[in-house]
C-alpha cells in the first residue's frame, strides 16, 4: 500500500516501542507493569500509593519489542459519527444546560461568549474558575447558575464579598477546591460538561461527569492523550458522548457524519506548520550552535497567529500534531498507520477525512475557536450564527491553498508521538508530560531547542521498563508527575542552558 500511494509518511514505519531517534532499535523484551486493578485481581492487595508502586514492580508482563497495542482500548467514535434522531432543535422553549469547568480561562470566557449570544439555546447550571475571582463573579452575577466552584478556600469570603457587590441577592451553592470542581462536573441539572481545566487537574471532575452520565464537550487534552487507555472503556460503560471541541478534531467529527460502517479509510490533520515551516534544518541547527538566542524567539513567534508562549513552542516542534495524530486514534479508533499529518500553512482547511471508494471530506472556515466549541455544544443541532460575529468564508479573499508533507527529521515529534500511541498504556501520558516540563525549561532558556527532542525521547525511553498497558487513574496521575520530574533531574544538565 506504501509503495502503491508512495506517500506514507516516516511515522508509519517508527518501532511501536522504541524511542530513540538516533538509533531505531528497540529493547529485546519491555517489562511491563500491572495497572493498580489488575494488580489486585493478580494477588496485590491494595496499598497505600507509595507502598503500591513498590508492591507492582514485581509484577511484571512480558511484552515482545515492536508490539503494538494500539487496539486495545477501543474508540469514542469507531470509524463513524451516527447521529442521533428525533432530538428537538434548540431554542424555542428548548435549551441546553451546561457545567462549565474553567469559566476564566480562554475556553471557559469563548463557551459563555456563546452562552451569551444565544441564550434562548443554552443555559450555565454551574460553573468553576482559579484564582480569578472577580472575573467568576462577574459571570456569576452574568449568568446566574446554580453552582459556582473556585479553587482557593481563602478566596471564598473575599467571592463572596465580590458576588454582593454585584448585585447577587439569590446566591449559588458555592465550593471550593478539586472537590468543588467534580460537584459542578456531575450537577444534577446538567446535560454536557464543558471540560476546560488545563493538565491532569481536569481528569477527575471530567470522570466524575462521566460517571453521572453528561456528555463532554472536551477542550481537555489530557483527558484522551493521557488518560485515554482508562477514560474510553469508561465513555462506554457509562454510554456518554464525548465531543471534540479542538478545530482538527472537530472538523474529522463533522466529516464522519453520515459515513456508512466501514465508510472510512484515512483521517489527514492539518498543520500550520509553526514557526520553521519555511527553515531548512541545516539553517535551524547553524543558528542552535551560533545564535542559540535567536532560534529560541523564533520559536516562539507563531507566523500566522499571537498565541501562548507554550503553544507557539508546541506548534514550533510539531509537537502539537503528535499529540492531536493519538488522540485522534482515541476518538476514532483509527489505525496509526491510516493518520496522516500535513503542513496546510493559511489554516482554512482544518482536517480531512478519506473514505473507502478514495473521497476526501474536508471542512473548513476562518481560524477561530468558538466553532468547534460551539458545535460541542449544540450537536447533532447547527446554530444560526450572525455575520457580524462569526464572520462567514469568503472562497475568493482566502487566496491559494497549499499543503506540503512534514519533514520527520526537521519535526522528530511526529515519530516519537506514533511511538507512543502504538505502545499504549502510560506511554501517552509520559510523552505529553515530558513535553511540557520540556517546554517549560526551553522557555527558561533552560535547555535549548533540540533539547526538547532529546529529553522527551529519554524520557519515554526510560518509562517502558515500567509501563502500565491498563492503567486505572491514579496510575496515568503518577506517571504524568513521574516524567516532569525525570525531565527536570535526570535529563537537563547545566550546559544545556542557553
Amino acid at each position: 500500500r506504501s509503495a502503491r500511494r508512495g506517500q506514507h509518511f516516516q511515522p508509519r514505519t517508527a518501532p511501536a516501542m522504541a524511542f530513540s531517534l538516533r538509533t531505531p532499535t528497540t529493547v529485546p523484551c519491555q517489562a511491563v507493569r500491572l495497572s493498580s486493578q489488575a494488580a489486585t485481581r493478580s494477588g496485590v492487595s491494595a496499598l497505600a500509593p507509595k507502598q503500591a508502586q513498590k508492591a507492582l514492580s514485581s509484577k511484571r508482563l512480558c511484552v515482545k519489542a515492536g508490539a503494538n497495542n494500539e487496539s486495545r482500548y477501543g474508540s469514542c467514535w469507531p470509524g463513524r459519527v451516527e447521529v442521533p434522531l428525533h432530538i428537538p432543535k434548540l431554542g424555542n422553549g428548548v435549551t441546553k444546560k451546561i457545567s462549565l469547568l474553567g469559566s476564566t480561562g480562554s475556553i471557559g470566557t469563548q463557551t459563555l461568549d456563546i452562552c451569551a449570544e444565544h441564550p434562548d439555546k443554552f443555559e450555565v447550571v454551574a460553573l468553576s474558575a482559579g484564582r480569578n475571582i472577580e472575573l467568576c463573579a462577574e459571570q456569576t452575577a452574568k449568568f446566574k447558575p446554580k453552582m459556582v466552584s473556585i479553587s482557593h478556600s481563602e478566596q471564598l469570603a473575599d467571592f463572596k464579598a465580590l458576588l454582593k457587590a454585584k448585585g447577587v441577592t439569590n446566591m449559588p451553592d458555592i465550593l471550593v477546591g478539586p472537590e468543588g470542581m467534580i460537584e459542578v462536573a456531575r450537577h444534577a441539572d446538567c446535560e454536557a460538561t464543558v471540560t476546560g481545566i488545563v493538565g491532569c487537574a481536569g481528569l477527575y471532575p471530567t470522570v466524575a461527569a462521566i460517571e453521572a452520565g453528561k456528555d463532554i464537550c472536551l477542550a481537555n487534552k489530557e483527558t484522551l492523550i493521557a488518560a485515554g487507555p482508562y477514560i474510553v472503556p469508561l465513555l462506554k460503560k457509562h454510554g456518554v458522548k464525548l465531543l471534540p471541541a479542538d478545530s482538527e478534531h472537530s472538523a474529522l467529527f463533522q466529516c464522519m457524519q453520515g459515513l456508512p460502517e466501514g465508510g472510512l479509510r484515512r483521517l489527514i490533520l492539518t498543520a500550520s506548520g509553526g514557526a520553521f515551516r519555511d527553515f531548512e534544518l541545516e539553517e535551524m541547527q547553524f543558528m542552535a550552535k551560533n545564535d542559540p538566542l535567536a532560534l529560541h524567539a523564533k520559536a516562539t513567534t507563531h507566523p500566522n497567529w499571537d498565541m501562548g508562549a507554550k503553544i507557539t513552542c508546541d506548534s514550533a516542534t510539531l509537537m502539537n500534531k503528535a499529540l492531536e495524530v493519538i488522540e485522534a486514534h482515541y476518538l476514532y479508533g483509527t489505525s496509526y498507520d491510516n493518520i496522516d499529518v500535513v503542513i496546510h500553512p493559511q489554516s482554512i482547511v482544518h482536517s480531512m477525512v478519506e473514505t473507502a471508494d478514495s473521497s476526501v471530506l474536508a471542512q473548513m472556515g476562518w481560524p477561530d475557536m468558538r466553532l468547534p466549541i460551539l458545535y460541542t455544544m449544540s450537536w447533532p443541532d447547527r446554530v444560526m450564527t450572525s455575520e457580524t460575529t462569526w464572520p462567514r468564508l469568503d472562497f475568493l479573499k482566502m487566496g491559494d491553498l497549499t499543503f506540503r508533507e512534514p519533514d520527520t527529521k526537521k519535526y522528530p515529534s511526529l515519530p516519537m508521538g506514533y511511538a507512543a500511541g502504538r505502545a499504549g498504556g502510560t506511554a501517552t501520558a509520559v510523552f505529553s508530560a515530558a513535553n511540557e516540563q520540556a517546554v517549560a525549561m526551553f522557555l527558561d532558556k533552560k535547555i535549548g531547542y533540540f533539547d526538547i527532542y532529546k529529553v522527551i525521547e529519554d524520557t519515554c525511553a526510560a518509562h517502558m521498563q515500567e509501563l502500565v498497558l491498563d492503567p486505572s487513574l491514579d496510575d496515568i496521575v503518577h506517571f504524568d508527575q513521574w516524567a516532569r520530574n525525570y525531565v527536570a533531574e535526570k535529563c537537563v544538565t547545566a550546559d544545556m542552558a542557553i
